[in-house]
């Protein structure tokens, strides 16, 4: 994962924009903020869902629970069991819509840690022959994890979020984002129960990528 110190981003000069977005969630209709952000490259696009509950402020604005969640095709849209992605980013509207400030910061080019849709599947073909999820990303020549944070880092500034409480498993991440400006003032753990398929990618993350798990 790349972390590196505070730097600045180059950014297009109509770089975000916003709308009101309404979500079925659960059965339950949900009316979030969508502020969608473009960074240096075409690629480099992040959507920042934020739920506001002004009557809980009472005119006081509590620091938001925020998750930042790379995307995953397979996870996120058709559900895979492989990874725990998909019940993290369920977990992850479920809090913050519950809590009286809370967001969710979406990046779609974090796909398979940072290394592409195509790489992941061809790492997942990989770990079918028994290699882990840091074997198999080796094997295809790609980092274990390249995930960038610089954009999510100046989201958040945009977003009046400098200081945030994190749900993430990964210290990494909340490194990462520290590094880039952001105070983390609490990691929140999400726990998913494993399933037969991703109990060892899982267990990988834990001891080789020091998850919290």
């Amino acid at each position: 994962m790349k972390s590196g110190a505070l730097t600045s981003v180059k950014l297009p000069a109509d770089w975000s924009v916003e709308t009101i977005l309404p979500i079925d969630y659960q059965g339950r209709e949900l009316m979030l903020e969508a502020h969608a952000y473009q960074g240096e490259t075409d690629e480099e696009q992040v959507l920042a869902l934020v739920h506001r509950d002004k009557n809980a402020m009472n005119g006081s604005v509590p620091t938001p629970v925020v998750r930042v969640h790379s995307g995953c095709v397979t996870g996120d849209i058709f559900h895979s069991l492989r990874c725990d992605c998909y019940q993290q980013l369920q977990a992850a509207l479920k809090i913050i819509t519950e809590v009286p400030f809370g967001a969710i910061v979406y990046a779609p080019y974090h796909e398979g840690r940072g290394i592409g849709l195509f790489k992941k599947i061809q790492a997942y073909a990989l770990q079918d022959q028994g290699l882990d999820t840091v074997e198999a990303n080796i094997e295809v020549g790609a980092p274990i994890d390249s995930r960038d944070y610089a954009l999510t880092a100046r989201v958040l500034r945009d977003l009046d979020m400098p200081e945030i409480k994190l749900l993430s498993n990964n210290p990494a991440k909340e490194q990462a984002l520290k590094a880039h400006g952001i105070r983390v003032v609490e990691r929140l753990p999400i726990v998913v129960v494993p399933n037969k398929f991703n109990k060892r990618y899982l267990e990988t993350k834990r001891a080789r990528m020091a998850h919290k798990i």
